[in-house]
């Protein structure tokens, strides 16, 4: 059997993006800062690949980031993009709740629908699980608030349905660990300390705001 190390998997939502479209869709002022300052509270650590998705808001808080990091090389990548990972069906819901979820999934077009399984399906074959050889590896994702979930509810072998309710804040840091021989595990979710009171809970709906 070949020799597997730890994989430390870093995941960030996003910092805040202009919602009117404004900017082509990038981050704001605000967004700017928080993406500045969890690259320095990330550059002690030994990351030494960051993977974003092609979106601009994720592009632009991965290339700040990646500037507090040294040389941590910034690539885009297909898998981290911002889409729907699994569409349940009523039947695997709770029952006081079913109505509640697919109402919200049922903005999404038919072509999120159809490419967000295979998406979803190739982040977990190239972002979780040990990794070949002797050295443990360090790597951090930029991606949306879904694909968050999405990882999240892997690593615990949660049902598929369960991302939903997963909520990430923009800049959060979540940090999963994939040790071989071991459960995986979830060291760290929706992080917020790096940021100041006035940078907390955004990309969360007022009533979910700790």
């Amino acid at each position: 059997m070949p020799d597997t190390a730890t994989r430390y998997l870093y995941l960030a939502r996003h910092g805040e993006a202009a919602s009117d479209g404004s900017d082509g869709g990038g981050l704001t002022a605000a967004g700017r800062r928080q993406a500045v300052l969890l690259g320095r509270r990330l550059a002690n650590r030994p990351i030494t690949a960051v993977h974003h998705g092609p979106l601009p808001r994720a592009a632009q808080t991965a290339r700040l980031i990646g500037e507090q990091l040294g040389g941590a090389a910034v690539s885009a990548c297909e898998e981290a993009d911002d889409y729907v990972p699994y569409l349940p069906a009523a039947d695997e819901l709770p029952t006081d709740s079913a109505e509640f979820l697919l109402n919200f999934l049922s903005g999404a077009s038919a072509e999120e629908l159809a490419r967000g399984p295979e998406l979803a399906r190739r982040a977990v074959e190239r972002f979780t699980g040990p990794v070949p050889g002797g050295e443990e590896r360090h790597e951090l994702v930029v991606t949306h608030a879904f694909l968050v979930g999405w990882l999240v509810r892997h690593t615990l072998d949660a049902p598929r349905w369960r991302w939903l309710g997963l909520n990430a804040a923009n800049a959060a840091l979540t940090v999963l660990r994939f040790t071989p021989g071991r459960p995986s595990s979830v060291l760290l979710l929706n992080d917020q300390s790096h940021l100041p009171e006035e940078l907390r809970w955004t990309g969360f709906p007022p009533e979910l705001r700790c």
